[in-house]
């Protein structure tokens, strides 16, 4: 291999099994100016198995062809969706003891957990390496709290310490988070930091029952008192524990931003759309009519509360035996913002870009499978829940002066403009 090029295997767990085999190879190399390709390459012993299943069917169909990638530094969507996120980015530095910059992509994928996001796994040799160790547990959370602010605080950890901060997943934002297991359950746990000035944990547990409450399909959650502090737990919804093989099951996972085909970042963001999502939808779900018009409630909770970190990887579709759905909402804050005229969400929202006021909410509801008249009724029977959120979430144990701070993100005066700007 080139001295630029960086190879490892791509391991998977079938569906309906707890075996992980071997599915495919995956070289990335150097073409300069910062750009990468990869190249993807299915093994034929997997395409020979009678229950194999394509890692994304749309993007990496199965073929005993090598499939070539250039976005996402060369990364196919399916596979870097399986990679940690930005706090497990930090954890991999810490572990490295190298800085950002002389970390590639690759690094990233064979340095993370064991149990990464949805049913894949990485390694340098064919045969998928034995698990490094057991999965944290609720009980471990004090220590994993104090190692992670000891991180956030200083950039690195004791090696033993490091070992049992895990990178985590992809899914659950930037903030710190383990993976534990609790009563053949695994949840996605995610710590306070120092510099908080309000409980998060706290506040994203009320929002996430509000959603639920207003008819949104939520993942678990539950709070977990840690001394003075919280620790919010969201249930893993791409595992099923299978009691007959004392295992779980893992589901596949793809973020938005893979069913999207888009590019991350900022810069890359001409396909971070709901009605595109909507669309996507109609081909990869087996029941889009139910999925589309729940892409559609997300959008508006997510407008009514000001969640505008709404991002292509805070979607998913998750691999059931059924087949690729719209996974449960996960991750929702509301963000307090000062202006009145206008809250832009992270995609597109209909015609009128990401103004997340009402004129636009309605300008493609046909794309969510919803007449005016049906998206007028889901939005009046959302807002009969949502303008009860002070209470709710007094009644939740979260802080008056908290409550005070999102009352400038929650039901905003912008939410209910019906006119564009243009036609006043």
């Amino acid at each position: 291999m080139a001295l630029d090029e960086q190879l490892c295997y791509v391991y998977i767990q079938l569906p309906g099994t707890v075996e992980t085999v071997p599915c495919a190879s995956l070289k990335v190399r150097g073409v300069g100016a910062g750009s990468f390709e990869g190249t993807f390459t299915y093994g034929r012993k997997y395409l020979a198995r009678h229950n194999v299943v394509a890692l994304d069917p749309f993007h990496i169909p199965l073929s005993e062809r090598p499939q070539k990638f250039t976005k996402l530094k060369g990364i196919p969507g399916a596979v870097r969706d399986a990679s940690p996120d930005a706090w497990g980015r930090r954890v991999i530095q810490a572990k490295l003891q190298r800085s950002e910059a002389d970390i590639r992509e690759m690094d990233y994928l064979l340095n993370g957990p064991d149990d990464c996001a949805g049913n894949l796994s990485f390694g340098r040799t064919v045969i998928p390496p034995a698990p490094r160790r057991p999965f944290n547990r609720t009980h471990q959370l004090a220590d994993l709290i104090a190692a992670a602010e000891t991180l956030e605080e200083h950039g690195r950890l004791p090696h033993e310490m490091l070992e049992e901060l895990e990178p985590g997943t992809s899914m659950g934002g930037a903030r710190p988070k383990v993976t534990v297991e609790d009563e053949h359950s695994i949840w996605l746990a995610k710590l306070p930091e120092k510099g908080d000035r309000h409980n998060l944990q706290r506040i994203e547990y009320a929002t996430l029952e509000l959603a639920r409450t207003a008819g949104l399909r939520v993942c678990g959650t539950r709070l977990e008192r840690v001394g003075a502090r919280d620790t919010l737990l969201l249930s893993r919804f791409d595992r099923e524990w299978n009691p007959d093989a004392h295992a779980y099951w893992r589901h596949g996972f793809v973020s938005g931003l893979t069913v999207l085909d888009a590019e991350d970042g900022y810069l890359g963001r001409d396909r971070w759309s709901y009605p595109l999502l909507a669309d996507e939808l109609r081909r990869w779900s087996v029941k889009s009519g139910d999925d589309r018009r729940e892409l559609f409630r997300r959008m508006v909770f997510n407008a009514m509360v000001t969640n505008n970190d709404d991002h292509p990887r805070n979607h998913a579709l998750v691999h059931t035996r059924g087949g690729w759905r719209l996974s449960p909402a996960y991750d929702i804050l509301p963000v307090p913002m000062l202006s009145v005229e206008r809250r832009d969400l992270a995609l597109e929202v209909g015609r009128f870009g990401r103004a997340a006021s009402l004129y636009n909410i309605f300008s493609q509801c046909e794309t969510f499978g919803l007449t005016k008249d049906e998206a007028l009724a889901l939005v009046t029977d959302m807002l009969v829940i949502v303008r009860t959120w002070r209470g709710f979430f007094a009644d939740r144990g979260v802080e008056p002066r908290s409550i005070d701070m999102l009352d400038q993100a929650i039901l905003p005066p912008s939410f209910f403009r019906d006119t564009p700007p243009d036609a006043i």
